[in-house]
């Protein structure tokens, strides 16, 4: 595993993204589900994130806030802002006083308040390569104009150096300039998730997030694109918030998983520490529940209890103490934080393993 620099380049603090459940005959909210809960996440220049957990739990939805997708209910989002500048924030946010340098400051830094003038600015360096290949891309364009497109609305490159830019995309990502006038249907799911990568670098993105880029694929063809993005983050640098719900995929590629559960991270840490010695009850029954690859090796099977609760009502307390065997009656009410360990390892739960 690599070494991770310390700089931060991607950083949410107690973001929270929930959407409303309209009822009755003039469609108002009647409740909330809470898709992303109050979750705070560093990334660091040059890391490639792991983001796991069950589906409904969230993964997608932080993703998508972060790139401000959607405006987030609340709490902060910030993108290669210098530490300075967000101690300070956080200690305005947390006095009563000099509302309006607060106001200031989030105006330039937090995307959470960002208009469409400075998200346009920022989409240049923050993409998103989508889960299904084919329904991402234009089935009318041919794929020269796709990935040329981010180009020509930034007004980056037109004509010849538009299409020579096009063409070292291509080649880039494994395929060639012969393929620049085709069609999405002429080519095979691997083919066009490498153009939907070839898109996303276009304009020399500085942070990736990935949404289950390899699930659609056959495992040949999953591993070609996890070479592919090693190779790309080597060679540019560059910054991942891979989302999956295929471990085995996680274990391999990631240098950090994050674990999500029900809108919350639940533990980060270390990849080889997450998979071998997980911290959080949770960790540890998505771990056990990974397949192994050799059929000659078992491994013991943690069932968990009853199902996952609904996000538009969850438990009080620990949201995992309802299907976790080692819940006390503290678990039933008090809410867990990320607390870190003195290794960097961070866990919320009252009674961790190990």
């Amino acid at each position: 595993y690599k070494e991770i620099s310390v700089e931060s380049l991607v950083e949410t603090q107690h973001l929270k993204m929930h959407f409303p459940i309209l009822g009755g005959f003039l469609r108002r909210p009647v409740g909330w589900v809470r898709a992303v809960d109050d979750v705070s996440l560093t990334i660091r220049k040059g890391q490639w994130l792991g983001l796991v957990g069950e589906s409904g739990c969230g993964k997608t939805t932080l993703g998508k806030t972060i790139l401000r997708f959607t405006r987030p209910t609340a709490g902060h989002i910030f993108f290669n802002t210098p530490e300075d500048v967000k101690e300070n924030i956080t200690a305005l946010d947390t006095g009563h006083t000099s509302q309006n340098a607060l106001k200031a400051l989030l105006r330039r830094y937090d995307l959470s308040t960002f208009d469409h003038g400075q998200l346009k600015a920022l989409r240049r360096r923050m993409q998103l390569v989508h889960q299904d290949p084919y329904t991402s891309l234009n089935p009318r364009m041919r794929i020269g104009n796709t990935i040329g497109e981010p180009l020509v609305v930034h007004h980056l490159m037109h004509g010849a150096a538009l299409r020579s830019r096009v063409v070292e995309l291509l080649e880039m990502v494994g395929l060639n300039g012969d393929h620049y006038r085709r069609y999405p249907h002429q080519f095979s799911g691997g083919q066009r998730q490498r153009i939907a990568i070839a898109r996303a670098l276009a304009t020399n993105p500085e942070f990736i997030v990935f949404d289950e880029p390899t699930s659609a694929l056959d495992v040949s063809v999953q591993a070609q694109i996890l070479e592919l993005l090693q190779r790309l983050i080597d060679e540019h640098g560059l910054t991942y918030l891979f989302i999956t719900h295929n471990l085995n995929v996680a274990q391999v590629v990631c240098d950090t998983i994050a674990v999500m559960y029900l809108g919350k991270m639940v533990e980060i840490g270390k990849a080889e520490e997450v998979f071998n010695a997980p911290r959080h009850p949770y960790s540890q029954a998505l771990v056990l529940a990974t397949p192994m690859p050799d059929p000659k090796r078992k491994r013991t099977r943690l069932l968990l209890h009853g199902e996952v609760p609904s996000p538009s009502n969850p438990p009080p307390g620990c949201r995992f103490h309802p299907r976790c065997s080692r819940a006390t009656d503290a678990c039933r009410v008090n809410e867990p934080v990320l607390e870190e360990t003195a290794d960097g390892h961070r866990v919320a739960c009252w009674h961790p393993l190990g």
